[in-house]
């Protein structure tokens, strides 16, 4: 028995992350993520004045700022029950959905696909084929996600100034309004990144992507030369392969918060998303409505100071409390929704939002690495469509206004919550102000699910769970586990693994 660990450069508020793995026969038995770097984001904001989260907290993340401020300025209407004009309301979806554009194409050509270039595969009849497409800095697909990457998130500078870390989202609406020169160059940015997805990344038009019913109809689709010689054609007929459509499940419960709040429908006290939000049951199959009251976080197997059983962020607190040598493993906290471990990302988003052709897949052969990779590049499809509608709906409505001041000259005391389905999942933002300060502050990342450790129960996160039983044939080159945590992206590629000799090895790309 060989113990293996993963050093992986994240954690849940984006860092560094180590993966320990137990092996034996070369098999994953055990598996523990450790987040080594603690950064205190919430212990940050105590004391200060409510609107400087609208400009620390888009700072968590140099790749989801967007997300982090429409969750954080939601948490801060939640509590004063501002009202949002409906245009303010399509300008955070547009740019949120630019943002999810850029993670979602470079996520998956930049960080997922580059495994499928490693040596181990150069007898695979694909893998040349890889290689003009994926290997980083020259492959044909490679290069192009570079571009269109850039060209995606100049909507957010449209409206924002700049990306990342803008701050143009304040209680009420957001700081620049639309006019025709901004939707003009939004349509063409969105133009521009539809048509390479059609012809490159899914080779059919959007329209005939999206009607694919099910999973029949897929497969069927992947021996056509249309779809099965695109990026993504490539992709899943390598990834199927080998075998990645049957890895790393996990657990099979899942959450969504719901993604691009109805402009029309949506308020700060009654939620109204166009993807509803909910919890899958992985034994019934059943979408139950979510209840953020059942979010709670435990701290058993964390450095913090420890606390029984779980809390709801409301009454959490991130107080470090660095134990060594103990079986407290981690800087991570482990979120639980009930009692339940849930995995996020454009899985669970798909599944709970009822897309035909992922509830097919999922139903017909589980939740799989594969899988979660899939419902990613699937997801950008929704986004083109929804940002189209977007820009329609506020070319419409050109002199909608943008902002609603609050009354009463500031943030009254009281608690709220803003939850979004970010890039890689759902995102959750829980504020306390008393007396006019952030008195409490706490961020549930999408990453904070899925790679989360033991709980105070034993029960082990979704990442622990999923590389249980992960062959491993070669520990000097473990792109098995690659495949795995890349699955579930990541904030950071990971770079280098460990073995317990005290070797350290280059991986990754």
């Amino acid at each position: 028995m060989a113990r293996l660990e993963l050093n992986v450069d994240l954690n849940r508020v984006e860092g560094d992350l180590e993966i320990g793995l137990v092996l034996e026969d070369g098999i994953v038995v055990e598996a523990r993520t450790i987040g080594t770097m603690y950064r205190g984001f919430e212990q940050i904001l105590l004391g200060r004045a409510p609107l400087d989260a609208l400009v620390l907290t888009p700072r968590v993340c140099g790749i989801c700022g967007t997300a982090h401020l429409f969750a954080a300025v939601t948490a801060l209407e939640h509590v004063a029950a501002t009202p949002v004009p409906p245009n303010a309301t399509r300008i955070r979806n547009l740019c949120l959905i630019a943002e999810g554009l850029q993670n979602d194409l470079r996520q998956t050509f930049l960080f997922f696909a580059p495994d499928f270039c490693n040596p181990r595969y150069a007898a695979e009849p694909w893998f040349e084929d890889h290689i003009r497409a994926f290997e980083p800095f020259s492959g044909a697909i490679y290069r192009e996600t570079l571009a269109m990457t850039r060209r995606a998130v100049e909507i957010v500078a449209h409206f924002g100034g700049q990306w990342p870390h803008s701050s143009y989202m304040t209680p009420g609406g957001v700081t620049r309004p639309a006019d025709i020169r901004r939707l003009a160059a939004c349509r063409t940015v969105l133009a521009e990144v539809r048509r390479w997805y059609e012809e490159r990344i899914v080779g059919m038009s959007l329209d005939a992507w999206l009607a694919i019913p099910d999973a029949e109809g897929y497969l069927a689709r992947l021996e056509e030369p249309g779809h099965g010689a695109s990026a993504l054609g490539l992709l899943a007929r390598s990834a199927r392969a080998l075998g990645l459509h049957r890895t790393a499940g996990g657990v099979a419960d899942m959450i969504s918060y719901g993604s691009w709040c109805d402009p029309l429908r949506w308020t700060p006290t009654a939620d109204a998303r166009i993807l509803p939000s909910g919890f899958y049951d992985g034994a019934s199959g059943r979408v139950e409505p979510l209840d953020q009251s059942l979010i709670n976080e435990h701290v058993r197997h964390s450095w913090f100071r420890p606390y029984e059983g779980g809390r709801h962020p409301w009454k959490g607190e991130t107080i470090p409390n660095y134990q060594p040598n103990s079986d407290r493993y981690t800087w991570a906290k482990a979120p639980r929704y009930g009692d339940r471990v849930v995995q996020t990302g454009p899985l669970a988003e798909l599944v709970v939002a009822g897309d035909s052709l992922t509830v097919s897949l999922h139903r017909t052969e589980g939740s799989s690495a594969w899988l979660r990779q899939f419902a990613r590049v699937r997801r950008i499809a929704f986004e083109l469509e929804q940002a189209r509608v977007t820009l329609d709906e506020l070319a419409a409505d050109l002199g909608g206004e943008h902002v609603l001041t609050p009354t009463g000259g500031g943030l009254p005391d009281g608690e709220g919550h803003g939850l979004v389905m970010a890039a890689r999942g759902g995102l959750g933002h829980w504020v306390r102000i008393e007396n006019g300060a952030i008195a409490g502050y706490q961020i549930v990342t999408p990453t904070s699910w899925n790679a989360s450790p033991r709980d105070s129960e034993g029960r082990p996160g979704h990442w622990e769970q999923s590389l249980v039983g992960i062959a491993v044939r070669d520990p000097d080159d473990p792109v098995e586990i690659g495949h795995v945590i890349r699955s579930h992206d990541p904030c950071l590629v990971c770079t280098v693994h460990m073995l317990d000799t005290g070797r350290r090895i280059g991986f990754g790309p």
